[in-house]
């Protein structure tokens, strides 16, 4: 870090502008927009990583609010964060920004179990949703600067979140009925 409080990390070889720390730190989700190739599919096993880490200490009650106030911090913290990278690198949405794929894959685990095989279901629901981007999500994308980043994620966040819910739910019912007993 510059004494100006500017970020010289792994982004340092990006044009030589001027990069503001927190920002680039938030929105590269502390380093791993810069892993490649794919640099959206570390950010959204990052944020699945992490999730699981919480969602195996708090209680399954509380799991949905918590998980809907992480994706929500990292949409507030996402958007003035993408906004200033993109300013800062010169491009309109910069791969680095990962902190849309957080905000996404948190969006899409709120009503996740945690359990492993279901937050892998959530994280491959979204890498689709995410890459794909159905309609109407490709035309988020064109909202102003940090805003059109987060927003599309967030949208395919709530396809994923949906099938995720749909699929984890009917695996529940297949395993009680498997279950039953038999009359």
């Amino acid at each position: 870090m510059s004494a100006e409080g500017n970020y010289d990390g792994p982004a340092a070889g990006l044009g030589g502008v001027k990069r503001t720390r927190w920002a680039w730190i938030a929105g590269t989700f502390f380093g791993a927009g810069f892993m490649k190739p794919g640099p959206g599919t570390y950010g959204s096993v990052a944020a699945t990583l992490v999730w699981f880490a919480i969602a195996r200490h708090v209680s399954i009650h509380w799991l949905p609010l918590i998980t809907l106030g992480m994706a929500a911090l990292a949409t507030a913290i996402g958007i003035p964060a993408a906004t200033r990278i993109a300013r800062e690198s010169g491009r309109k949405d910069p791969q680095i920004v990962v902190i849309d794929e957080v905000a996404g894959q948190w969006l899409t685990l709120v009503f996740c179990l945690p359990q492993m095989p279901f937050a892998l279901l959530g994280l491959v629901c979204f890498r689709i949703f995410d890459i794909l981007k159905p309609p109407p999500i490709r035309r988020l994308e064109k909202l102003p600067a940090g805003t059109g980043i987060m927003v599309d994620d967030l949208g395919a966040g709530v396809y994923a979140l949906i099938l995720q819910t749909v699929i984890q739910q009917a695996w529940i019912v297949w395993q009680i009925a498997a279950h039953a007993p038999k009359h």
